[in-house]
């Protein structure tokens, strides 16, 4: 089952400076070995609140891989250059089981409820 990535990246003044762009250079060849990759990255049309900045959305084959991506030592030696030079929101989220519906999760949810008499 896929896991998602998904940052919220505010870059101040708007433009990567000399680290952000290092951060950049380099950032791909860690996620390479876990599998991860990008889906989409850039500019969001904002439908309903607020959302400054910049997203980016990467794929990778499952939860442990992105894990054992973010805690590697390549990856942690460059992190500090995205930290200390973006403002960055970071969510995992793992893709739906096969079937899944919105409607099939209320009715699970109303069962639940029902069975425990609330």
């Amino acid at each position: 089952m896929s896991t998602y990535l998904i940052d919220h990246l505010r870059i101040p003044g708007g433009i990567p400076n000399e680290a952000g762009l290092d951060y950049l250079e380099q950032v791909e060849a860690t996620v390479r070995p876990y599998g991860g990759k990008w889906l989409a990255n850039g500019e969001v049309t904002v439908v309903e609140g607020a959302w400054p900045g910049l997203a980016v959305l990467m794929e990778f084959p499952d939860r442990d891989a992105v894990e054992r991506w973010y805690n590697s030592p390549e990856y942690q030696a460059i992190l500090p250059l995205r930290v200390n030079n973006a403002i960055c929101d970071i969510v995992l989220i793992d893709s739906l089981p096969e079937g899944y519906t919105v409607r099939g999760f209320a009715q699970q949810v109303r069962a639940l409820v029902e069975a425990s008499g609330s």
